[in-house]
């Protein structure tokens, strides 16, 4: 009998799965040639957080989370973080005797144990740890022990004095070298690279009187992270400008500049914007990982009924489709994921884009360059002339830019753009704001996708109970419900909550709602009338994500919208 299939009975056994769910799992597993464990996590049948106890007891080994154990960083000298990483391995703790404790995720690994024997001499001892603690753990105290190596480097060598007697040097004056080898090279690149395995999508970098602070934003929250002196900070200034391509002189205005970077085997675009404070220069870095966008609907958290709208949407030959919500909603996010759904070779796709977030191949993409008088209105001018099939507009900023879109829409191009409104009726009121028609837009327009970001509870230690007074009033039921609420474990940071998920409210253009475009000027009854014809509202939405367990009420209060 092999190991899967002995698996598998221990798994029935402790009820992690039922008798006739076995021989599924086994013939699928030896038809795509994996694992039991990694197929039943991959296909949710069940969660590390059940089943790694499980695998402790049919391996014979003690299961612990990472934050049990107390770890001896001098130990990570026996073994590479590469090597840790590959193998899922850390080194913990040495006995008196001289015996080893690691930490695996890889229990009876055969070439784990090998590669481990051909290190060290010393016995071993194992306990198994869930190996996406080990990933995060390795990933983090990597970039921790660079960024605390950087900072002491600071303080004790006095890093401002490189800039301290220098005059202001124009960019051919500046030599790379003056600041490629000192602790705010290493300080700079460990901060952005250990924003990856903490998953922040934003990197804040901010001068005070005295201090400079580093703050990550994950998922929606800003964490702070370090602070270093202000003396410090002329050499970082120097460095991060260098690095995204700035002008290192220009103190006194905004810039904008990207970076792109390597982290762990993976490719990154850094999008760094800096502005001028009291204290200096404050950057805000954006994380953009170029080999994980998601593009697929279901990953954008689109329900079977808003697919049936989006391809009622996509399926029009001409007209504007609109993706409204505020900044960092994941707007540019979901357009992407259309671009791709109708980037064929027979269309020709032209974007202008401030700026161009992700490559696609196939499309032709243009990047605003207002010094060059490069706007989204004169850009959208020439895109015309390209014979397009399928326009993406960042955004529609001016009433120029709003123009010539809905006239584009109207001679027969698809035209996907971005507004800031607070739901998806708004849109309307703000074209015609914009000094659009409202026969154009009721013409033009072929539908309005309002979106935000909601947290999603971690599923290892999400705990499901009954609905108070409070939140039976807020959900607007009559009889208690269960729910599930945050509780914080290793997986999720002790935040209860990992990663973030949309929820949308999507009004179709139809017969009904061009008429009353035209004839309805009040926003409310606009509103009514979309309800009407089956919008579903953000509320709603999130409320429906709530009752399912995949976000909390606190989110949905937090949401702000009726």
């Amino acid at each position: 009998m092999n190991i899967n299939r002995e698996l598998l009975q221990f798994y029935i056994y402790k009820k992690i799965i039922k008798k006739k769910q076995a021989e599924k799992i086994l013939e699928d597993c030896e038809r795509l040639g994996v694992s039991v464990r990694d197929y039943m996590l991959a296909k949710e049948y069940t969660t590390e957080a059940r089943e790694l106890p499980v695998l402790g007891e049919y391996y014979c080994m003690p299961y612990v989370e990472i934050d049990m154990l107390d770890i001896d960083k001098s130990l990570f000298d026996l073994f590479t973080f590469e090597f840790m990483k590959r193998y899922k391995v850390i080194p913990v703790s040495m006995s008196m005797e001289g015996k080893l404790l690691i930490a695996t995720a890889k229990p009876l690994d055969c070439s784990s144990m090998s590669a481990i024997n051909s290190q060290i001499v010393s016995p071993v001892d194992y306990v198994l740890v869930p190996p996406v603690q080990i990933d995060r753990y390795i990933d983090s105290i990597a970039a921790v022990m660079s960024t605390s190596a950087a900072l002491d480097d600071l303080n004790t060598e006095g890093d401002a004095a490189l800039f301290s007697n220098q005059k202001v040097q124009t960019d051919d004056e500046i030599v790379e070298n003056d600041v490629l080898n000192n602790p705010s090279v290493r300080l700079v690149d460990s901060i952005i690279k250990e924003a990856v395995p903490y998953r922040a999508s934003d990197i804040h970098i901010e001068p005070f009187e005295k201090v400079v602070k580093v703050r990550y934003r994950i998922d929606g929250d800003l964490q702070e992270r370090a602070e270093f002196p202000i003396n410090s900070y002329s050499a970082i200034c120097a460095r991060i400008k260098i690095m995204a391509g700035l002008n290192i002189a220009e103190r006194r205005v905004p810039q904008d500049g990207r970076i792109n970077m390597i982290v762990g085997g993976k490719e990154f675009d850094f999008r760094v914007s800096s502005l001028p404070t009291v204290f200096g220069e404050k950057f805000v870095i954006r994380v953009l990982d170029k080999t994980s966008f998601k593009f697929t609907r279901s990953d954008l958290g689109f329900t079977e009924d808003e697919n049936v709208l989006i391809d009622k949407m996509l399926a029009k030959p001409h007209g504007i489709i609109l993706l409204t919500g505020p900044t960092g909603c994941g707007k540019s996010t979901t357009l992407y994921s259309f671009l791709k759904e109708v980037n064929t070779s027979a269309v020709n796709i032209v974007t202008v884009e401030d700026p161009v977030e992700y490559i696609m191949p196939g499309v032709n993409q243009t990047q605003v360059n207002t010094k060059a008088n490069m706007t989204f209105s004169a850009a959208l001018r020439s895109i015309l002339r390209q014979d397009p099939d399928v326009i993406m507009i960042g955004e529609m900023r001016d009433e120029e830019t709003a123009e010539i879109a809905v006239r584009a829409a109207i001679t027969g191009h698809i035209v996907f753009s971005t507004l800031h409104t607070n739901d998806a009726t708004g849109a309307i009121t703000r074209l015609e704001d914009m000094g659009v028609a409202d026969y154009l837009v009721a013409d033009a327009l072929v539908g309005v996708i309002a979106q935000r970001l909601v947290k999603r509870l971690c599923p290892e230690c999400k705990k499901k109970g009954k609905t108070n007074a409070k939140e039976m009033e807020i959900l607007g039921i009559n009889e208690p419900i269960g729910i599930y609420r945050p509780q914080g474990c290793q997986f999720c940071n002790g935040t209860g909550y990992k990663g973030r998920i949309a929820v949308h409210e999507i009004m179709y253009m139809n017969e009904n709602m061009r008429n009353a475009v035209i004839r309805e000027k009040n926003l409310e009854v606009l509103r009514d009338l979309a309800k009407q014809n089956g919008m579903v509202t953000l509320w709603t939405s999130c409320k429906n994500l709530v009752e399912k367990g995949v976000t909390s009420i606190q989110e949905l209060v937090t949401l702000n919208v009726e």
